[in-house]
């Protein structure tokens, strides 16, 4: 055991292509990506830069004397400062021309960029196969009907899968605004201490075209097609806010998929994966708690509240740059992508594996039915003569008494042998059950999850190649 705190997200919940991507290595190697980018641009735009200095840099891009740099942090403090004098012990031809121009910032934000942009294609790639496993359980269930609710109370009826196209439908919306946000990440670029790239005109002897080439060289040497046209010192940190707003927004879609889970094992009509040496309470042992969903929906609120940090951040910022950002960064970005991460590895996990129970739907469906179809009663005893008046105010009476039946004698709904033998109506019990089908109530349920999957889900699917991830879950 380590005597250290750890982070829930490394030991039990993120998985470990997103702790990857947030790691120091990944950062570092990054650093060290951006710099030879650098000097291949400044070498191809004339500066005295020969190849076998790049050459050098590169041999040594994977391989970082981590000792050196730890040390020299020690005597600088100063992390970008420390790994160039480590990278140039490593390469002593080069030395002199790591970092030529350039300032903190240019691999602190670019490679946050990078870092962001990577794990946003890792989050929409978990998107894709959620949307998949939730249209194939949308189309799967369909037909079945389920009690619909509002405020919590029996409504009309819907589908199972229909409710399932909700969903679905809040996952699109999040799919869409992250693909916004992707297909606009910039690069900050070479843009020196204030933005004015002074530095890079000083190097390149006052050509202006030349230092606006250059980094333009170098964002599309690191698979970017633009960068950010002015800044100060560092990008905008409104792009934080804009991605965690994206994280936050998955997380919203989460949380209220989860709160459904919830509340539909409680009734015992849906349930979540549960496996067979699963324990659901230390005391109640034959408890099946929703502890999965209850997981979505305790890391989704953290995420929903960490979007704040990078909007506070980003209204707080002086002028060209403060460092009161660079704390907050360091915490509140990559955790929430981890969150996010873990909160979609349990909703795949749960989504690939829900237990239907339609036995238990159709039994708290009967008990609301006759209340719901009393209309249709009420109609088919004016067709045989009925006074539609008189008919509706018997109809109140028996509903009325029916629900003290249940809600206060805890006796079953009696509504339809009542309204059976109350001679104004005229009907049998066989003749009002045969209007009791519960998908004469389901309205256009089953037809909207065809058009819904057909035409809002499938082009998203076939726009998109939808791999398989691994969600196993450590806990």
């Amino acid at each position: 055991m380590n005597n250290v705190y750890e982070s829930p997200f490394n030991t039990r919940y993120a998985s470990s292509q997103m702790q990857e991507l947030f790691s120091n290595d990944t950062k570092f190697k990054t650093w060290r990506r951006l710099w030879i980018a650098l000097a291949e641009a400044e070498k191809e735009l004339g500066l005295n830069i020969t190849q076998e200095q790049i050459d050098e840099l590169i041999k040594f891009k994977d391989d970082i004397n981590y000792d050196v740099a730890v040390k020299k942090e020690k005597e600088f403090r100063h992390d970008v400062m420390a790994h160039i004098h480590a990278y140039g012990e490593q390469c002593p031809q080069a030395r002199g021309i790591i970092h030529l121009g350039a300032t903190s910032c240019y691999v602190g934000d670019n490679t946050d960029i990078i870092v962001m942009t990577d794990a946003l294609k890792l989050v929409k790639s978990k998107l894709l196969v959620l949307i998949k496993k939730l249209s194939d359980f949308a189309l799967k269930h369909k037909d079945l009907p389920t009690l619909g609710f509002t405020h919590f109370q029996p409504a009309q009826l819907v589908t199972v899968g229909k409710r399932a196209c909700l969903w679905l439908q809040d996952i699109l919306i999040d799919i869409e605004d992250l693909e916004y946000v992707l297909s606009n990440m910039k690069m900050l670029g070479s843009k020196g201490t204030t933005g004015t790239q002074a530095s890079f005109l000083n190097l390149f002897d006052g050509d202006h075209n030349k230092v606006k080439k250059l980094e333009k060289l170098v964002a599309n040497k690191m698979g970017f097609d633009n960068v950010f046209p002015v800044s100060g010192q560092t990008y905008t940190r409104k792009l934080d806010s804009r991605v965690l707003n994206v994280l936050s927004g998955i997380a919203q879609s989460a949380y209220k998929f989860s709160n459904d889970m919830r509340l539909l094992q409680s009734m015992k009509e849906v349930e979540e994966p549960f496996e067979e040496k699963q324990i659901g309470s230390s005391a109640m042992a034959y408890k099946r708690n929703p502890m999965r969903s209850e997981r979505i929906s305790s890391i989704a609120r953290y995420v929903i509240i960490n979007a704040l940090n990078p909007a506070i951040t980003a209204s707080t910022q002086w002028f060209e740059r403060t460092l009161d950002d660079s704390a907050n960064r360091r915490i509140s970005i990559p955790e929430a992508f981890l969150a996010v991460d873990s909160i979609l590895n349990i909703f795949i996990n749960v989504a690939s594996g829900m237990v239907v129970y339609p036995k238990v739907i159709e039994k708290h469906l009967m008990e609301e039915l006759p209340f719901m179809a009393t209309e249709n009663i009420m109609m088919e005893a004016v067709k045989r003569g009925g006074d539609r008046q008189e008919l509706h105010e018997r109809i109140r009476i028996h509903s009325m008494e029916a629900g003290k039946q249940v809600k206060v004698e805890g006796n079953k709904n009696d509504l339809v042998k009542r309204i059976a033998d109350d001679p104004i109506f005229g009907l049998t019990i066989e003749e009002i059950s045969s209007v009791l089908e519960p998908k004469n109530y389901i309205g256009r349920a089953p037809e909207q999850v065809d058009d819904f999957v057909n035409e809002c889900v499938l082009p998203v699917l076939e726009k998109n190649k939808v791999e398989e991830v691994n969600v196993d879950l450590k806990v």
